[in-house]
């Protein structure tokens, strides 16, 4: 169970980070360009993926893996911002509330199947980013917070829209994930030198805790499903739920982030919701 409990904390801990880096007034763009070359390299030792048998995959994938190459710098920058603007717990749970997207888009482009308890945790869901996004009519708050939160909900559910197609063309294997990093890595770095970034000292050093904590996350997540592999809807339902829970004990205590009555209902919805998807998985 340990190793679902160091996911949890590594996942929250990225939020984290993004807010810190983002508070002292640091590029967020240099520490998501820093955390995939760290991604790689752990990858690479604790993975050892072999490329070459399994160069035709990437070869006949490569529209989807660049799509997430171009994705998740993108996504990961807007959730940095997102933290910011919204605060850790409704941007941790917007993000999770984004695993519903591909279920939707299931059902409403793929004319798959929808359960009654699929389609109940769907509409909790639903329910539950419109109470994350509300602004109380008497307190000021940035449209930002409402735009970066849907941006991300948006943002990680095609994301796990594409890893899903992905995984169903062909065995989901570190070699792809090692690939996407890559991607990432070349499109951001390139990006940052024709904007002509000055690099400095917080955006790399925060990019390097960012890239261990990114990659801590994955690995002890898959260490966790290994360990649990006759049971895995049990992990992901508890690492859903720990994360949301975590982020807002620790955006509300240690930042004290403001959450209106309503944005409560709705990080609560959102944890029925998955309990929900739990039991019909």
């Amino acid at each position: 169970m340990y190793y679902l409990i160091l996911s949890i904390v590594c996942s929250v801990a990225v939020s984290v980070l993004l807010k810190i880096v983002k508070n002292k007034g640091s590029s967020i763009n240099q520490a998501v360009a820093v955390n995939y070359p760290v991604a790689i390299i752990s990858a690479l030792i604790l993975f050892k993926p072999n490329f070459s048998n399994n160069l035709n995959v990437l070869l006949s994938e490569w529209q989807i893996l660049l799509a997430l190459g171009i994705l998740l710098p993108s996504v990961f920058i807007i959730m940095g911002e997102c933290v910011k603007q919204a605060g850790i717990a409704k941007s941790d749970a917007a993000q999770r509330l984004s695993l519903f997207l591909p279920i939707l888009a299931s059902f409403l482009i793929f004319g798959e199947s929808l359960s009654i308890g699929k389609l109940l945790a769907v509409i909790l869901a639903i329910v539950s980013l419109s109470a994350l996004v509300y602004r109380s009519k008497n307190k000021k708050q940035s449209s930002g917070a409402f735009w970066t939160l849907l941006a991300v909900w948006l943002g990680y559910g095609i994301i796990d829209i594409l890893f899903k197609q992905l995984s169903k063309n062909t065995v989901m294997t570190t070699t792809n994930l090692c690939t996407i990093f890559f991607l990432s890595a070349i499109i951001l770095f390139t990006y940052l030198t024709i904007r002509k970034t000055k690099w400095t000292k917080t955006g790399i050093f925060g990019g390097i805790i960012l890239g261990c904590l990114n990659f801590g996350n994955i690995y002890f997540y898959f260490r966790a499903h290994q360990v649990y592999n006759n049971n895995p809807t049990l992990i992901f339902a508890a690492m859903n739920l720990g994360v949301i829970t975590l982020g807002t004990i620790i955006g509300t205590a240690v930042f004290k982030e403001k959450v209106n009555g309503v944005n409560v209902i709705g990080i609560v919805l959102a944890m029925v919701a998955i309990v929900c998807l739990f039991y019909t998985i």
